[in-house]
């Protein structure tokens, strides 16, 4: 069974960030595919914001959050307990080898997933397994080396490169939004519709939040860790990278975006 290297880690500043994401601000082009009564499978579901929520959209249906962290498990049980959705089960397993039947779902969702995996093809396969026929594959991925920003305050490029570097050490691949359309059809996915959209961070609220979370992640994480312990970055040079999101947050027509790939396809 493949296991991999996850880049961030489970600091609180990235489970700052996953908690943010809902069914609206992250999967929006899936919304449409989903209807009542459906069985939904969560591939990474993390603090099980998303999953939640899909949960709500496809009531009484059955909704399976699955996730390798018991950690992050145990915070998402709670917090799917805490708004009162009842049609939800969060399990641990790995997405190469998932211990869950053949054609159980109808619907298989992977949100920020395959670009942290080294075999991303071999991923989409085995949720394809667990997809009915004639039911929907989704996933949906930044693409790093499209994030644009501004103003150019130094020390954010750096912070991008030492990122990418950081992901390919792990085998994984940080520009995976591009790419997902081709991984749909060298999995053998039927009818992948490649479409994209991005996350915005423009206003002060958004910039504080957007900027706070990275200043932190930068000098506290897996990243960080990662960053030091193969010299891909000195202490220093992480403390740097940290005050120049601060900067960025801190200007008034600071700007950024995250593009992300998204697919949706048919089992083959």
């Amino acid at each position: 069974m493949k296991t991999e290297a996850y880049t961030h880690g489970h600091a609180e500043s990235v489970l700052r960030s996953h908690r943010w994401r809902t069914a609206e601000n992250s999967c929006g082009y899936l919304l449409d595919r989903l209807k009542p009564g459906q069985t939904v499978l969560d591939v990474g579901c993390g603090p099980g914001t998303i999953t939640a929520d899909l949960a709500c959209r496809v009531q009484p249906g059955r909704v399976v959050g699955l996730d390798r962290s018991e950690a992050v498990l145990s915070a998402a049980r709670e917090a799917a307990a805490a708004r009162a959705v009842d049609n939800i089960e969060f399990l641990a397993g790995n997405v190469y080898s998932m211990e869950l039947p053949s054609g159980a779902f109808d619907v298989v969702h992977a949100h920020q997933v395959l670009q942290h995996l080294s075999d991303p093809v071999a991923a989409l396969r085995e949720m394809a397994r667990v997809c009915r026929p004639g039911g929907t594959i989704a996933a949906r991925d930044a693409d790093y080396a499209g994030f644009t920003w501004f103003p150019l305050v130094e020390g954010l490029k750096e912070w991008l490169d030492l990122y990418q570097r950081a992901a390919r050490a792990n085998r994984a691949e940080p520009n995976a939004g591009r790419r997902l359309l081709s991984w749909a059809r060298a999995a053998g996915l039927r009818d992948a519709r490649a479409s994209a959209s991005v996350w915005c961070y423009a206003d002060e609220e958004a910039r504080a939040w957007w900027g706070g979370l990275w200043a932190d992640r930068i000098v506290d994480s897996d990243l960080a860790v990662q960053a030091e312990r193969e010299g891909l970055a000195t202490r220093g040079e992480l403390q740097e990278m940290s005050r120049a999101w601060r900067t960025w947050s801190a200007a008034p027509d600071g700007w950024f975006i995250v593009p992300h790939g998204e697919i949706l396809a048919h089992p083959p």
